[in-house]
């Protein structure tokens, strides 16, 4: 559901683990309002990544409510109260109706139930004003990009910021670049095109060969478990470990195992699903080597090793403030890392802190 709920809504867990009880039949004495409780100057207004991981933490206790227990609930009970249901209706009435259709549950009378999910990421490429990136000509557009959102971009804003990228900023900016362009500098005659098309050629036909007995989607799934688990809201060294040793047995399995129906000679959206999986193997090995590598907790990117007393992201500037990129030197090879200081003349680096 959109962000904008919680400006009104009160997230709440049970207070007992196990509590499976409706939310009606569980007195007001006997709920955590854990946001409230943690981050009392921002209360449910805290940031995104903030937010979901404190909900993951509460679930981890086995407070967590609807199947599976992993959801919370965003209670509005508090607002009708207060302002009545009419006024509730004209700010949200579209999202609840939306929620109804969804659960059959009516959240003018009972609350929510969200879900914390992993959909942030860390930062992204640079690019100037024109979109455009360090690489002359490499425009970088919505999530991809650093602009908006750094650590908490989440679904919503990257909506945003993809939107507000392609209709309103790159049809000008790239139009300016274009226009002092030397006409045929990009002709598909030269022979790093022929490479490339070769490459992508060879690759859908090693794909194709393999008429194994699992699905890409079915290899999806478990890596997004595996990731999920180990390199979520919350990560640790033995839990990143292990995902760096499954990693590339599930790899393996992929090339040996996965079944791709079909042609590449036709539209075949089973070869585009197990090219990007192909894809999301390698870059899934690239996200937990960084997060083992980065011993800090900051913005999105916590490590449970490296937090305050109270629970909280605990910087190390002193060896972590830099930009990382992995040169990719092979199959089987190590990767190698190369860091980039950052100088920060203006803004002064502070740890953050919402109580």
């Amino acid at each position: 559901m959109s962000e904008s709920l919680r400006n009104d809504g009160r997230v709440w867990v049970p207070l007992r683990a196990g509590d499976q009880r409706p939310p009606g039949q569980i007195p007001e004495a006997e709920r955590d309002y854990y946001l409230e409780r943690r981050y009392p100057s921002f209360g449910n207004l805290v940031p995104r990544d903030v937010a979901s991981r404190a909900a993951k933490a509460v679930c981890d206790e086995n407070r967590g409510v609807g199947p599976g227990g992993r959801g919370v609930f965003l209670d509005f009970s508090d607002v009708i109260s207060r302002q009545g249901e009419a006024v509730v209706r004209e700010r949200y009435g579209n999202l609840f109706d939306m929620y109804e259709r969804i659960t059959a549950e009516n959240p003018y009378k009972v609350p929510m139930r969200i879900y914390p999910a992993v959909h942030y990421t860390m930062g992204g490429l640079w690019v100037d004003y024109n979109l455009m990136s360090t690489i002359p000509g490499l425009f970088v557009l919505g999530e991809a990009n650093f602009s908006d959102h750094g650590a908490n971009r989440l679904g919503a804003s990257a909506l945003m910021q993809g939107l507000a990228d392609g209709y309103f900023i790159i049809p000008y900016t790239i139009g300016s670049y274009l226009a002092g362009s030397k006409p045929g500098s990009g002709s598909a005659d030269q022979p790093e095109f022929d490479a490339a098309k070769a490459q992508v050629r060879e690759r859908a036909s090693r794909l194709l060969a393999r008429r194994g007995r699992r699905s890409a989607t079915s290899f999806h799934r478990e890596l997004g478990k595996l990731l999920w688990e180990n390199c979520g809201m919350a990560r640790t060294a033995a839990g990143l470990k292990q995902a760096l040793a499954r990693i590339p047995e599930l790899r393996e399995q992929f090339w040996r195992e996965v079944m791709v129906p079909g042609s590449q000679e036709e539209l075949n959206q089973s070869l585009e699903t197990a090219g990007r999986v192909g894809d999301f193997l390698e870059f899934a090995e690239l996200l937990c080597r960084d997060a083992l590598t980065r011993e800090e907790s900051c913005g999105g990117h916590f490590r449970q090793e490296y937090q305050t007393p109270d629970g909280e992201a605990r910087r190390d500037d002193a060896r972590f403030a830099h930009v990382a990129v992995w040169e990719h030197r092979g199959d089987g090879a190590e990767p190698l890392r190369h860091t980039e200081p950052l100088s920060f003349e203006n803004v002064h680096l502070a740890q953050r802190s919402y109580k």
